[in-house]
This record gives structure tokens, C-alpha cells and sequence, in this order.
């Protein structure tokens, strides 16, 4: 019996560009999320500031371990999808840590 790995989630962090939140909802919804999914990710949440400071969009993905995250992440599959949804963000970042209960930013 081996060792399981801890469970990592991806932390997406992003502001809108200027008029393009209708698009970018249609795209989240018919294509980003359902293609993250089909990669072995779940979303796990997704968070909109109002007020404050701090980047205007956040998603969670969670994965399975972080050796699996990080070849999702060098996959061409997702630097095709991350190149779209660049086109209607910007100040976008990411990050893997480690899954907790709770907001992660």
C-alpha cells in the first residue's frame, strides 16, 4: 500500500478587460470549464470581488497531485486554453497549493 499524494489546487487570478464579460462568461461556461474538466480537473469554486482591492476574478481547480498539475499544465491542451482566456483577462496569474477547506488566493 503506497502513499497517497495530497490533493493540489490550481488558483486562477485575473481582472476583466473592459467589455468583454459577456463573452468571457459564454466562454468560461461552453468551453473552459467543461475542457478543464475532460483534462482530470474539477473546479471548486470561482469568486468575483466587489470591493477592495485584489484581482477581480478567482477559479479553482483542484487536481489529484501535483506531479498530475503540473503536466496538465505543460500540456498543450492547456496553453491553448489558457491563450483564450487571456484574451479577456488581464494581471492574470496562477499558482498550486496545496488543497484546504476554504477561500485560497
Amino acid at each position: 500500500m503506497g502513499v497517497q499524494s495530497p490533493s493540489v489546487k490550481l488558483v486562477l487570478s485575473f481582472d476583466l478587460k473592459a467589455g468583454t464579460q459577456q463573452v468571457y462568461y459564454q466562454f468560461m461556461i461552453s468551453q473552459f470549464v467543461p475542457a478543464v474538466q475532460k483534462m482530470g480537473l474539477q473546479m471548486s469554486d470561482a469568486w468575483h470581488t466587489v470591493y477592495g482591492k485584489g484581482p477581480s476574478r478567482s477559479a479553482g481547480f483542484v487536481g489529484p497531485d501535483l506531479l498530475t498539475m503540473r503536466q496538465l499544465l505543460a500540456g498543450t491542451e492547456w496553453r491553448e486554453l489558457e491563450s483564450r482566456l487571456q484574451e479577456y483577462a488581464e494581471n492574470y496569474t496562477w499558482k498550486i497549493v496545496p488543497l484546504r477547506d476554504g477561500f485560497q488566493l
